[in-house]
Parts: C-alpha cells; sequence; structure tokens
C-alpha cells in the first residue's frame, strides 16, 4: 500500500464511508485537531523515556487506552451525518477519565493560584496537548447537533485530565510550578 493516493492534490479528502470533502471542512479540521492532541501526547510520553517515577507506569498505560479512544473520536468526527459510527466513545470512556482525573489531583498541592504552563520537558507538551484538546472541543461543538454529547464530554474531560497530567509530572519530577507575575 502506497502512502501518497494523490487523491486529495485538489484540496478533497475523503470522511468515513468515502464522501469527499473540502480539506477545510469543519469535520476534517474536528478531527484533525484530535489527531494533533493524539500526536501532543505521543511527544509528552516520549520525554518520559529516561525518566522514574512513582505512577509513571499506570500514566503509561492509561495513555495508551486514551490515544486509542482518541482515534475512536476522530473516526466517530470523520462519519458523515446520517451514516453508521462504528467506533462510538462510551459514558464509562468518560468516567475513567474523570477516575483519573481525581486520582492524580489527589497527590499534587491545591492549587491557589493560576499556574504558567511549562516545567519538565513533559510537562510542557501535556500543557500544549491540553490546549489542543481545548480546541477539538470547540471544533466538535462548531459541528452542532450532530455530534455525540459523550465526544464533547469526552474532549472536555480530556483536556482536564491533560491539565492534572502536567502538573503531576511536574510535580514528581521536582519542577516547581510557576504562578503569574504579582500572584
Amino acid at each position: 500500500m502506497k502512502i501518497y493516493t494523490k487523491t486529495g492534490d485538489k484540496g478533497t479528502t475523503s470522511l468515513v464511508y468515502g464522501v469527499r470533502v473540502p480539506k477545510n471542512d469543519d469535520r476534517v479540521e474536528a478531527y484533525g485537531t484530535c489527531d494533533e492532541t493524539n500526536s501532543l501526547i505521543g511527544l509528552a510520553l516520549s520525554y518520559l523515556n529516561s525518566e522514574k517515577f512513582p505512577g509513571k507506569e499506570d500514566l503509561e498505560v492509561e495513555y495508551h487506552k486514551i490515544q486509542t479512544t482518541l482515534f475512536h473520536v476522530g473516526a466517530e468526527l470523520a462519519t458523515p451525518k446520517g451514516k453508521e459510527v462504528k467506533w462510538s466513545v462510551t459514558s464509562s470512556d468518560v468516567e475513567q477519565l474523570e477516575k483519573k482525573i481525581d486520582e492524580w489531583d489527589a497527590v499534587l498541592p491545591k492549587l491557589s493560584n493560576f499556574i504558567l504552563p511549562g516545567g519538565h520537558s513533559a510537562g510542557a507538551a501535556f500543557h500544549v496537548a491540553r490546549t489542543t484538546a481545548r480546541r477539538a472541543e470547540r471544533c466538535a461543538v462548531a459541528l452542532g447537533e450532530e455530534v455525540n454529547p459523550l465526544v464533547l464530554a469526552y474532549l472536555n474531560r480530556l483536556s482536564d485530565l491533560l491539565f492534572v497530567t502536567a502538573r503531576l509530572v511536574n510535580f514528581q519530577l521536582s519542577f516547581q510550578e510557576q504562578t503569574l507575575h504579582g500572584s
């Protein structure tokens, strides 16, 4: 199978079921932003390759599941209106994110000020992934009522988990959080 197909050379791409749309279609923007988030999660995880800290293995296992689910979110967003969705986000997917948010947030110092994104390279990359997850959520909202509400909930919780993960990584690797100047 060739990597290039030349079918997109005129500015169109295929959704699930082969429906052709312009590459700047709202659906393409939504699932493309999920792909971007997924890639940034992979980048963040790669920065942890040589690091050791309590809970690292759990974090890696959890994010493997999340990256898989993000592919399902993208597939759902790439499915044209009125067509059967082959992979769906479930309420248990959302609940799993909530469970991890609560679990990981419980070990962190309480927030009393806004913090600046940064810290360890992995922590900073998780912060960037958080911002693209928020953008993916906004893109999905732009599609309107045809979007599964669980997709919106999943992307919303994912951005929250990515924030907590950035904080957790920085905490476990002894990188002090920076607050806003004057806070």
